[in-house]
Order: C-alpha cells, then structure tokens, then sequence
C-alpha cells in the first residue's frame, strides 16, 4: 500500500463522515478540481516573476500555496476513486508514454511539443 492509497481512504473517510459523496458526482468532482487550480493561479495573477519566485520562502505565501496544492490534489484523489483509476499506475503509464513521445536525445533542453517541426 503506497502513501496516496492511504492519502485517498483518510480523504475518503473525511467525506464519507460528514455524507458528502452524494454531491460527489464524477462532472462536479472535476469541476471542483479546476475551481480549485484557478484559486492557484489567483496567488500568482498579476505578480512579477519574482515575487511568485519568492513565495516558498515567505511563510504565509508557503501555506497559501500548500493549501491550494493540497486542494487541487484532494479533488484529484477523488476523482480517481470515482473514476476507479488507480493514480500511482496511470502516472507511472504516461511517464511512458511522455518518454516515447519525448526521447532525451532530440528533446533535451527543448520546449518544443511532440508534434512541433524541429
């Protein structure tokens, strides 16, 4: 059992304690999710490159951020129960695809996409 199967039965358990599930289905989880990632990009709107470089290391700005990370991946834990993925396996499946699509030797220091002309 890894870290985020007992990440995703102690946030199964929270939802389950207070009878959330029922509002938990699969279209409202995902939106939620994205909800969430734009309370995320809300730290960051409108700051320069350096200040959001900075937020690590100020100590309201790193709890901001953790717990916008946190929300985003709650959500995602649920989604992937709903959905009956198991997480730890599809991420480990695209890094294979991502190695195929991406190989080191023409990809290396590059931003280009899969597709893009070289």
């Amino acid at each position: 059992m890894s870290d985020l199967d007992a990440l995703q039965r102690r946030v199964k358990a929270f939802r389950d304690e207070r009878d959330w599930g029922q509002f938990h289905a699969l279209r409202h989880l995902i939106v939620s999710l994205n909800l969430e990632a734009g309370e995320l990009l809300e730290l960051i709107q409108w700051r320069p490159d350096a200040e959001i470089d900075a937020l690590p290391s100020d100590p309201v700005g790193r709890e901001a951020l953790a717990d916008e990370c946190a929300d985003v991946l709650l959500y995602l834990l649920l989604i992937a129960d709903r959905a009956g993925i198991d997480l730890g396996v599809a991420a480990l499946a695209k890094l294979e695809k991502n190695a195929a699509k991406y190989p080191v030797e023409r990809f290396r220091g590059s931003r280009r996409k899969y597709n893009a002309p070289e």
